[in-house]
């Protein structure tokens, strides 16, 4: 078993359950987060010290087997290289030892 982690910008909401439905997982979660990215380089070049970028993000998340896994990770390489925007789905798997 294995937990799937998915974050990304708002906008690919639809894309991520396409592929979610694809690799065959049937039951997962998703909540609207808040994403932060810090984009100063030098604080002391910063007029500013910093600039936080705030963006409108989205969070999936679900338990499936590895074969489900194996099937998203590739949907989202997939997505990802076709990707023209800087910005990109992120995945995790975590292994799961133990459930009920």
């Amino acid at each position: 078993m294995k937990l799937l982690l998915l974050t990304a910008i708002r906008e690919f909401e639809a894309d991520i359950k396409k592929m979610l439905k694809n690799a065959q997982v049937h039951s997962y979660s998703y909540k609207e987060v808040r994403g932060y990215k810090n984009n100063s380089e030098a604080i002391e070049t910063n007029w500013f010290g910093t600039e936080m970028h705030e963006t409108d993000s989205i969070l999936f998340y679900a338990f499936v087997p590895k074969a489900n896994s194996n099937s998203v990770i590739e949907e989202v390489a997939k997505f990802n290289e076709q990707q023209e925007s800087l910005s990109h789905i992120h995945l995790a798997v975590i292994n799961i030892e133990q459930t009920n």
